[in-house]
């Protein structure tokens, strides 16, 4: 029987992202996806800011952001012709080392991460699925029964399995987790295309008049597009995509028979179509995202509409959340209740993300022709007056790049700050100063303390003693002016989230902050 410290079902961004965390942690993993090949298909393309920021840990952010398309915001247009720019960018600057959303298309992203895994020695086992598996309380494992490419079986023992295997997941069937939500009742379609036209310019174009939603989402490659639409009850001759399983793809309909909105709203000529496919968009979350030593993750946990690119990059952010819990488990630094957390502090963001995306979805889709009137109206003349205020460009800005994701008031936040400022639990402002900015230790994944001022002898001498990394920022009104506060201690989780916030930078409240919680200090 062959053994691992943990069992990752499915080589998606989700389980990769996971491979690689904890590899980088010392972790021993198997990674499996019963998919013989990799994909060649684009499928999932909006990698978030914040994604980047938590893939400069590994390195990758800036490669990602140098091989993708750069979205700042939208142009609208509306009955056929241009009606205005919903820009972010010029208050996005400052706000991250990534002003943008990154148009990458899910199978070079998944090429970019298996190539990284390979480099730390940990290569993607193909055309090998999960047959079964078990919890053994008494061993304290998991025994799985894998099947290999030629057919044969083998028997594994993990001390977890995760579950990044996608909305069909065979561990959260194993599991019987449930899984409630709904489907849509739209059948959309997606289209890789090469065209030419005044809305192949590089930029993000969406059309949400009385016809109903599509979009233009520019590829890295010059004169490349993917294209997003809804086909209309008279193209849609098919019944499968009723279904009411977890993701539903069907076939009834072509190209040729959604082409027309395209080539008359949009101003496409010359089309040429890589890929085409339609499917039903679902909106899900798991009773839990934890059962024993089996969790889930992606779209094994929450599966969302497609609005605002959020799917993947929470999938994503699951994989970092767990992989350094896990890693302190197994390294005897932390309690098994630490794994817990993972499920209190995911799930309650994939609800809430799930409710908010549905919320956007169905005003972006709902047929009908008052409901295109109002998205017209809303567009045309409302959403340009609002976009005009520099708040409501940032709040769009902060909700889509998932920075206003945040764990305070549970169980790893602890003390905060005076009201309306930086909080446990949240993202550490991002602040750049003569070109350097106090984001850079953060690559490393450790704990580690932050202060912005000036750092005591004893806080100097005690961080050494305990392997504590301490990076001190010499105080200006930059600082305080992104809500951080003078000579207060900020200790950072590896996952580079606020886990407590002392504004008198007593280590006695650090040490308590991890005796509480029964962390051990890293040395």
């Amino acid at each position: 029987m062959s053994s691992t410290a943990v069992l990752i079902v499915g080589a998606g961004p989700t389980g990769l992202a996971l491979a690689t965390w904890l590899t980088k942690l010392d972790v021993p993993v198997r990674i499996i996806d019963k998919e013989s090949t990799l994909a060649t298909t684009t499928r999932a393309l909006a990698v978030q800011p914040r994604t980047l920021e938590l893939y400069s840990q590994i390195g990758l952010g800036e490669t990602i952001a140098a091989r993708s398309a750069h979205l700042t915001g939208p142009n609208i247009w509306v009955g056929g012709s241009q009606r205005g720019k919903l820009r972010f960018s010029d208050i996005a600057v400052g706000l991250t080392a990534y002003p943008f959303v990154a148009s990458f298309p899910q199978n070079e992203h998944e090429q970019l991460l298996i190539d990284h895994l390979g480099s730390l020695g940990v290569a993607v086992e193909r055309g090998t699925s999960l047959q079964s598996f078990a919890e053994d309380a008494d061993a304290g494992c998991v025994r799985a029964v894998l099947q290999k490419p030629g057919g044969e079986t083998e028997a594994c023992e993990a001390r977890y399995v995760a579950g990044c295997d996608g909305a069909h997941s065979a561990v959260r069937h194993t599991l019987g987790m449930g899984f409630p939500g709904d489907t849509y009742e739209q059948e959309f379609y997606v289209a890789d295309i090469e065209a030419t036209g005044p809305t192949m310019n590089g930029e993000l174009q969406l059309c949400v008049d009385s016809h109903e939603f599509l979009g233009v989402f520019p590829l890295a490659r010059k004169g490349s597009a993917r294209l997003i639409g809804i086909v209309t009850p008279s193209n849609s001759s098919s019944s499968s995509s009723s279904s009411s399983s977890p993701a539903s793809t069907t076939r009834s309909s072509t190209f040729d028979q959604v082409r027309g909105r395209a080539v008359d709203e949009m101003k496409l000529e010359n089309i040429k179509v890589n890929w085409f496919t339609t499917y039903r968009s679902h909106h899900r979350v798991a009773d839990h995202f934890r059962k024993g030593r089996a969790f889930l993750l992606g779209d094994a946990a929450h599966i969302h509409s497609p609005a605002g690119g959020q799917g993947m990059n929470t999938g994503i952010g699951d994989a970092i959340n767990l992989a350094w819990k896990i890693a302190a488990v197994l390294n005897g630094q932390a309690k098994d209740s630490l794994l817990d957390t993972y499920e209190e502090e995911r799930i309650r963001f994939a609800r809430k993300l799930v409710a908010t995306t549905d919320q956007v979805f169905t005003f972006m889709t709902k047929r009908g022709l008052i409901a295109g009137l109002i998205r017209s109206v809303f567009f045309s003349y409302i959403m340009p007056v609002l976009f005009s205020f520099r708040a409501v460009r940032r709040r769009a800005f902060r909700g889509l790049s998932q920075f206003v994701l945040s764990y305070t008031g549970t169980t790893l936040a602890g003390a905060n700050a005076a009201s309306g400022g930086v909080q446990a639990g949240e993202r550490l402002p991002w602040v750049e100063i003569n070109g350097d900015n106090n984001h850079a230790s953060l690559a490393h994944i450790e704990w580690q303390l932050h202060v912005y001022g000036t750092a005591s002898e004893q806080m100097v001498v005690w961080c050494k003693a305990h392997g504590l990394r301490l990076t001190v920022f010499g105080w200006t009104a930059q600082y305080g002016a992104a809500g951080l506060l003078e000579d207060a201690a900020y200790l950072f989780r590896p996952d580079t989230y606020i886990a407590l916030v002392d504004p008198k930078a007593d280590i006695h409240n650090i040490e308590q902050y991890f005796s509480k919680r029964q962390i051990s200090l890293p040395k």
